[in-house]
């Protein structure tokens, strides 16, 4: 009964989603990619699969591609002769995806709408379906199931702030959970709160954070200046690299930028937004606040920037990058509430990071950075800047904070080795 109202509701639905969707790859700039958003897989594509096994992993986003990156070496690693197909709902996140070397085919994600799911894994036939976090569409798993597809739920979480509505609408996400063959928690917690929403207990298992098995290394100081040099970034700089920042933030971390110049004229702050296409909006800001600034895509063989300027980062992939050429990082998303991003990407090049208190959806590895003292949490903007002179004056304290980084990330891994188990018994 359930999912023969939620298609009729599907159909009615499909008009304004339609005109959504066409209204939001306009503002972003996305392609429209209609016939893939209706389950089409070009012709181009399938020869990709050519009657090979498939394993298809959806991830909804940039977060969600990269946190899935060690499962992928995984399962390139146990499975060479499988195709590795992931499906994505935004642009940026089938970007990402196209820069691993461990997939061999992105798409978009199709609309919950029957003949869309029917199309796309008629094409393809996956032999399974691993589904990234807490993406979970009815029709899409109904259908699965429908086809005997093993889905596997894989880094499941549940934050404090989604809780609530999860359990409000339990009816909904109740019949969904249960075409699931498993069910793969980040922790404890989760595991507690996806059973409340309506898991069958004996299908959820927890398997740890896929997050921290980023593969991470000490940045020699050789390979940090051949990166600034690639960047256009003086070598002698002391960097702020702000990364996955969120509107409302950069503000903040500008004001930072121009008090700390005033008694350390030698820094340079790389901004790196979320979303690239509010480069625009974040440059009228450096504008209005009168800091020099350069787009990454400006950039040519010959430009050599200059302390006290910025370098904005228009483009996606390149965040580890800046990350590991820097010596202090701020991580966006958390000093507005917006629930934070991945603290881990800093601490696994052995940067020391500032964050705000808004890190709802990644509150386990709040903790766990906290508890090893790989970075530093900040309320304010006065504590911003604070914090932040505090590291740039101290090349001891940064040493010390990259380091524990580095050994929370060699005690915290194994999860994706655990999921590989799991998903072994289905493939």
């Amino acid at each position: 009964m359930f999912f023969y109202t939620y298609n009729i509701l599907s159909i009615v639905l499909l008009v304004p989603v339609f005109l959504f969707n066409i209204y939001r790859a306009y503002r972003l700039g996305w392609p429209l990619a209609m016939f893939e958003r209706f389950g089409r897989v070009p012709r181009s594509s399938m020869t990709v699969i050519a009657r090979r096994p498939v394993i298809l992993l959806h991830a909804v986003s940039v977060g969600e591609i990269i946190a899935s990156r060690p499962l992928l070496k995984a399962l390139r690693s146990r499975y060479p002769d499988h195709v590795i197909v992931t499906t994505h709902t935004t642009e940026t996140g089938k970007s990402a995806a196209a820069g691993f070397s461990e997939v061999d085919l992105q798409l978009y994600f199709p609309f919950d709408f029957l003949p869309a799911v029917h199309s796309l894994l008629s094409s393809i036939k996956p032999r399974v379906i691993i589904i990234m976090e807490t993406e979970i569409w009815p029709n899409f798993c109904h259908e699965a199931a429908a086809r005997t597809i093993p889905l596997i739920l894989a880094n499941g979480r549940i934050s404090d702030r989604s809780y609530k509505r999860y359990l409000k609408f339990s009816w909904f996400f109740r019949p969904a959970l249960s075409c699931f063959s498993a069910i793969c928690m980040q922790s404890d917690v989760g595991r507690e709160r996806i059973i409340a929403i309506g898991a069958t207990p004996e299908v959820v298992c927890v398997t740890g954070n896929l997050k921290n098995d980023v593969a991470y290394r000490q940045i020699s100081q050789q390979e940090r200046q051949q990166l600034r040099v690639h960047y256009a970034i003086p070598v002698e700089s002391t960097v702020l690299t702000a990364g996955s920042t969120r509107d409302g933030e950069e503000g903040f971390i500008v004001e930072t930028y121009r008090e700390l110049l005033l008694q350390h004229s030698n820094l340079f702050l790389i901004l790196a937004p979320r979303h690239p296409a509010r480069c625009t909006e974040v440059g009228a800001l450096l504008d209005l606040a009168g800091v020099p600034f350069r787009k990454l895509s400006e950039l040519s063989t010959n430009t050599r920037m200059q302390h006290g300027e910025v370098l904005l980062i228009d483009s996606v992939g390149e965040l580890m990058n800046l990350y590991a050429l820097a010596d202090v990082a701020y991580v966006g998303g958390s000093l507005v509430p917006l629930g934070g991003h991945n603290l881990l990407e800093p601490a696994s090049v052995g940067i020391p990071s500032l964050f705000g208190p808004h890190m709802a959806n990644f509150r386990e590895i709040e903790e766990l950075v906290l508890q090893y003292g790989a970075g530093i949490q900040v309320w304010t903007q006065e504590q911003l800047t604070e914090s932040c002179r505090n590291l740039i004056t101290s090349v001891e304290l940064r040493s010390v904070l990259g380091q524990n980084g580095l050994k929370l990330l060699r005690d915290n891994g194994g999860a994706a080795q655990l999921h590989l188990d799991i998903i072994g018994r289905y493939v």
